[in-house]
């Protein structure tokens, strides 16, 4: 089967879990930005958590499908309808040959995710389907999809087999909240800021713009203070500039000690900003799911501690398939 895009949105794409192992060559990871959503929709579908989903920002699609399908609409909250009425998201929907998908305006957050059962089936590039749109690489075309596309939707996997339940219970369904602590390891540069510059970035409250795409979110705050120093040969003449270095996803930059920008699934592996600190894995999607005007405090933990939450979230994760009766 097929979906047939009438209407693309504002920018929706084939993701699934991402590629890694190139970011040392500059091709980044891509997938999911809220990887936790997209999983829960693979899992009320049937599929494992690899198969690619449809990812759509804000504005989503309309479309049709050529045959019967079963899907999911998870992450963002949204108005999901079906011939124009209205159903149920988080929950297992059937699609009979010919229905229109379509959705209503975005209520939080900024993306959600259409699971079909199959998957989205274009093909693997450098082990994934997702959708790197800056290279042209992956999902369809490697680009957003477009009016007129036929994306095609692979065949059922594990035999077809379905989850006991239907929908994901409340317990498990991420929040998209309008206010986030946001985890950060501080690092490798945070030695550069002065005493004030640290204590603004960890205490002062700064907020999404709508400056953020799949490639970073950038806030506005109280800005922050660099010590001054003779930059080195190499670097810029900025203070928050540094001879060029690579970057972890997450990477949190202050060009000119003003608006942070916090890197994110489609980010550049390397530049010449100090990273002054990183969002530990375990928060990503969290930030994922910052819409414009998000109050955001970061907080500074350990490494220990980070390792605890990716635990943690790890565990959450395999309780949400556990209780829909799902494998992964």
């Amino acid at each position: 089967m097929a979906f047939d895009i009438k209407n693309p949105g504002l920018a929706t794409t084939v993701q699934d879990q991402g590629r890694t192992g190139h970011y040392n060559v500059g091709i980044p990871q891509s997938g999911s930005m809220d990887q936790y959503s997209a999983e829960l929709g693979n899992a009320l579908v049937g599929n494992t958590a690899k198969e690619a989903v449809l990812e759509c920002t804000y504005l989503g699609p309309v479309v049709t499908t050529d045959k019967d399908a079963l899907i999911a609409v998870t992450g963002a909250p949204v108005e999901v309808k079906i011939n124009g009425e209205s159903r149920a998201q988080w929950t297992r929907l059937q699609l009979r040959a010919g229905d229109e998908l379509s959705f209503g305006v975005i209520r939080g957050g900024t993306r959600y995710y259409i699971a079909v059962q199959g998957g989205v089936d274009v093909p693997e590039v450098l082990g994934s389907r997702s959708t790197y749109s800056l290279g042209a690489i992956g999902g369809f075309q490697g680009r957003k999809l477009e009016a007129g596309d036929h994306v095609p939707v692979g065949a059922a996997v594990n035999t077809g087999a379905l989850p006991d339940a239907d929908t994901v219970p409340e317990e498990f369904r991420p929040v998209f909240a309008k206010e986030q602590a946001v985890r950060i390891v501080l690092g490798l540069y945070d030695h550069r800021l002065t005493d004030e510059g640290l204590d603004n970035l960890l205490n002062g409250e700064w907020k999404v713009t709508p400056v953020a795409d799949r490639m970073g979110l950038r806030y506005s705050g109280p800005g922050v203070k660099w010590k001054e120093r003779e930059q080195p040969f190499g670097a810029g003449s900025d203070p928050s500039n540094i001879v060029d270095a690579g970057y972890a996803v997450g990477s949190i930059q202050i060009p000119g000690g003003t608006q942070p920008i916090i890197l994110h699934r489609d980010a550049v592996s390397g530049g010449g900003y100090a990273m002054v600190g990183t969002v530990i894995s375990a928060d990503m999607d969290l930030l994922a799911r910052a819409a414009p005007g998000t109050s955001t405090r970061f907080v500074a933990v350990s490494l220990d501690e980070a390792l605890v939450a990716r635990a943690e979230l790890a565990d959450l994760r395999r309780k949400a398939w556990a209780a829909l009766g799902a494998d992964s």
